[in-house]
């Protein structure tokens, strides 16, 4: 059982051919509420060119050409999705990540099963089609035709950016992009009373460190000297496009606090006519929305420079890890893969320097000097008090001590090959990779191979805690928190030092990922797991080595620390995401990596004006792979409203859905889950209510009435409220849970949206088209018998074969003659030269590579007992665990809408 999806990009259908009959109390939804007016724009920024001396572009992340096995490609181009007669609307559709279409949602079918207590049908049980409304595929054609041919300009307040399905370019021109920051609203409420009343959470989802397009340009790197970035005196917010220059020039006002600040005589300009400098676009932190400041010593711990970071490797030894061929494998891996460290540029090699250990129930430190003729081991046996052995040689120049390092790897398979030690210790495996980093004076990760439950004396021993009769009693909370608190205390000191820890889990049975993930979740680290791996198993050794030349490639900041800075009116009051906070303003990440957000949400402190608007300024200070100490800032301009109606047309469903998924997640650590999915149904109704109230025109109470851009929050909540941590199904495990919760809290709003909803894509004969299938509807109804079907969740790619598919197809796909000879234990597609085999592996390919992590590819044939799997995410469907189908939670959700009306 894999966890459920991570990430997404083409998206789903939503709908159906019109059914007859009476309709029935949820009939229509009309897609434009009489008397809305489009938003007001603003004017743009300007265009932005920049001459060299603004300071050099930012060198691409990820360094090095690509390893053997591995697909290195930019986002596919736009891919139309050609519908058939009736055009099913789509959830959400096209090749770029990300959230998909607002829109009109279509009448589901009828129930094909009783439905669910708590759920019930509406009376006069069918339903006619929902009049009024487009369907998805249509709104994402129009989004495509109106938006994807011209680049999203950001130099207008407010704007809502395009459809993450669409394939757009972005132009920053004052405001950062929405792959940085994408927002639940893009217009805010002028009062705190206005959005208690709407119940819309004002939520910000930002990746500091996002990975652009080859075709986009990298954030320009300024570099003010030795006198720094210049500041506002008072908030110390950071020179932006929105600060006001006055007296000549020689003045600014702060567009945060409006405290006036002098501007330093080497920063000085004079002002043209409309008041701007003349210097205007030949500087990033005044024409753009998103650019980096070369950070100075005031910047960096004891007023010191940083050291480059370092890596170290850190790999379990004990008999299971042993006798899977795990410890050979990772070896064998390590030995090209330290060729790929991040680096800059302008950099021949990397300034990554590596260390290695392994461990069972004592660690091994080794001595790779480049000088030694043979690496050195050295034990040290005494867990309860970790130190490490030897300073020099530890951490090496990979090229310098290339020789010894490969001679290391050759030898460690051999000497733990008759092992029988059963037993591992943890918590000092990380103490003693915290300890090295400390003696090196340098920020660095953690790379820890590990398969088993610590249960050797040692610091941070566990016990076995998995106790299934816990679900649904009030002590469920409890499977989610960690055993000890001895983790929490490790991970602050993990943080002050900037080691950030990476987590590989091999697991054969309970390991408590609830407890062993605690330091990888509060550094910024990334956690992954494969259960019952085998290295016989291509698919599991496959999938490993693709994940971890990812994350030892990827851009990381070490060391790093973000503050949120916004206008006077709202401030930043709660956080979600991978890091740690000693304090209420400061999230501090002892790692951040490209694909990591942080999840802001903000609240009303004041009265805000429609005139000023609303500013937010994302300010990230970190530790480059080369240890150059920079900060990266990013500003966003939003509009205010005093309508309610202005705020309902410019929400964004998808960060709603990811910023509701992360409030629940943690809300599951304090209480019952039952209570949480009742909180998060309770204000997705209040949400809807309030506009059915205040925004829709009159209609009468049996319609149920859904603002434009929120017509696919029902369907999305039911994913969330169905998922494996709000309700598992008998063969979702402790840890399987632990994992997803930890996993979704960090991830962007396109991974969240095919995690929650799947996308299911027929493997259609049309092979002449590079474009990937129009996506169809998640649910069982839409399979054919005679059809093949993909369905990929971010985690892993499931291939679907009805029973009826002609033995032609078979033949070309799977290389055997008939149904009966395909065969489960396919970890990969047979390369045949045909053109269906080309075109579905390269579909394949494509969603692969648009993935954060590498899915595994799982064949699931039509009656097999597989299928119980693959129907786990048909979302729409009842589920196994008690899920309502979509229909009836619809009418769940109508009832519940009319209750708080009436």
């Amino acid at each position: 059982q894999g966890p459920p999806p991570t990430s997404v990009s083409q998206g789903l259908p939503l709908a159906q051919p019109p059914f007859s009959g009476q309709p029935i109390s949820t009939q229509r939804l009309p897609t434009q509420v009489p008397g809305f007016a489009p938003p007001p724009s603003s004017t743009g920024i300007g265009p932005s060119s920049y001459p060299p001396t603004t300071g050099a572009p930012r060198p691409s992340p990820m360094q090095g050409p690509p390893l053997p096995g591995q697909t290195v490609a930019g986002p596919p181009t736009s891919q139309p999705n050609h519908v058939s007669s009736p055009p099913p609307p789509s959830i959400m559709s096209g090749p770029h990540p990300g959230p998909p279409p607002m829109s009109g949602l279509h009448g589901p079918p009828p129930p094909t099963h009783p439905p669910q207590p708590g759920y019930q049908m509406q009376q006069n049980g069918e339903y006619s089609q929902y009049k009024g409304c487009k369907s998805d595929i249509q709104v994402i054609e129009d989004d495509r035709s109106n938006r994807g041919s011209e680049p999203f300009v950001t130099g207008v307040r407010g704007q809502v950016p395009p459809l993450v399905t669409t394939n757009f370019l972005v132009k920053d021109q004052g405001n950062a992009s929405p792959r940085y920051i994408r927002c639940t609203s893009y217009n805010i409420p002028c009062t705190s009373d206005m959005a208690k009343q709407s119940q819309v959470p004002l939520a910000a989802v930002i990746k500091p460190l996002a990975t652009l397009p080859p075709e986009e340009t990298l954030p320009y790197l300024v570099d003010h000297g030795e006198s720094g970035p210049v500041r506002c005196n008072r908030c110390k917010a950071y020179m932006c496009p929105f600060m006001q220059f006055i007296e000549g020039g020689r003045r600014f006002q702060c567009c945060f606090c409006s405290c006036v600040t002098e501007v330093p005589p080497h920063y000085f300009q004079h002002l043209d006519h409309t008041g701007k400098r003349v210097d205007f676009y030949d500087r990033p932190e005044l024409s753009l929305g998103s650019y980096e400041f070369l950070a100075t010593v005031d910047y960096c711990k004891n007023n010191k420079f940083p050291s480059p970071p370092a890596f170290v490797f850190m790999i379990d030894v004990s008999y299971n890890a042993v006798k899977s061929g795990l410890v050979r494998l990772i070896c064998e891996e390590l030995k090209s893969l330290l060729d790929y460290l991040p680096r800059e540029d302008d950099m021949e090699e990397s300034a990554i320097r590596v260390g290695f250990v392994t461990y069972n129930k004592v660690l091994h430190f080794y001595n790779v000097k480049s000088s030694l003729a043979q690496p050195q081991m050295m034990v040290v046996s005494d867990v309860a008090d970790m130190f490490v052995p030897l300073l020099d040689g530890f951490l090496v120049n990979v090229n310098e001590s290339r020789t010894v390092i490969a001679s290391l790897l050759d030898q460690i398979p051999e000497m733990f090959a008759d092992t029988r030690e059963t037993e591992t210790v943890f918590a000092p495996v990380i103490q003693a990779g915290l300890e090295a980093l400390k003696a090196a004076e340098c920020a660095g990760k953690l790379f820890i191979f590990h398969t088993s439950l610590p249960i050797a004396e040692a610091p941070g021993k566990l016990k076995n805690r998995d106790d299934k009769k816990l679900i649904n009693t009030d002590k469920e909370k409890t499977l989610f928190q960690p055993q000890t608190s001895f983790y929490n205390n490790l991970a602050k000191d993990c943080v002050a030092q900037g080691c950030c820890v990476d987590l590989f889990l091999f697991p054969n049975q309970y390991l408590d990922v609830a407890t062993l993930g605690v330091v990888t979740y509060q550094t910024g680290g990334s956690i992954y797991k494969y259960a019952y791996f085998q290295v016989r198993a291509l698919w599991s050794q496959d999938r490993f080595l693709n994940d971890l030349r990812r994350d030892v490639q990827k851009e990381v900041g070490f060391d790093a620390v973000m503050r949120v800075r916004t206008s006077t009116g709202i401030r930043a009051t709660d956080f979600f995401g991978a890091f740690y906070m000693s304090n209420t303003t400061d999230v501090e990440m002892a790692g951040l990596d490209c694909d990591k957000t942080i999840t802001v949400e903000f609240k009303h402190d004041d009265k805000l004006s429609e005139d000023s608007g609303a500013l937010l300024q994302c300010a990230l200070l970190y530790t480059s792979c080369a240890g150059q100490r920079r900060l990266r800032i990013h500003n966003l301009s939003l509009n205010c409203c005093t309508q309610l109606a202005d705020l309902y047309r410019n929400c964004e469903t998808d960060t709603l859905i990811n910023y509701l998924a992360k409030y629940a997640y943690r809300g599951v650590l304090n209480s019952p889950v039952k209570t949480v999915r009742d909180t998060l149904i309770n204000q997705c109704a209040q949400i809807l209510a309030c506009y059915r109230k205040n925004c829709a025109s009159p209609s009468s109470a049996g319609q149920l009435i859904l603002p434009e851009c929120m017509k696919l929050l029902p369907v999305y909540l039911n994913c969330v409220l169905k998922s494996d941590v709000l309700q598992p199904g008998p063969e979702v495990t402790t840890d399987d849970r632990a994992y997803i919760r930890q996993l979704v809290t960090s991830m962007d709003v396109a991974e969240t949206n095919v995690f929650f909803y799947p996308r299911l894509l027929p493997l259609v004969t049309d092979v002449d088209s590079d474009s990937l299938p129009a996506a169809i509807r998640n649910s069982e109804e839409r399979l054919s018998k005679g059809d093949i079907y993909l369905l990929e969740n971010g985690l892993n790619i499931f291939v679907w074969v009805g029973v009826n598919v002609q033995q032609g197809l078979i033949q070309n796909l799977f290389g055997v003659s008939s149904f009966s000879q395909i065969s489960n234990a396919l970890s990969t597609l047979p390369v045949l030269e045909n053109p269906f085999s080309k075109k579905v592996r390269s579909i394949v390919d494509m969603l692969q590579v648009q993935r954060s992590r590498y899915m595994k590819l799982i064949i699931v044939k039509q009656e097999d007992k597989l299928e119980m799997l693959f129907k786990h995410f048909l979302v729409e469907d009842k589920s196994l665990s008690g899920g309502a189908s979509y229909v009836d939670f619809l009418c769940h959700m109508h009832k519940e809408i009319r209750q708080l009306l009436s």
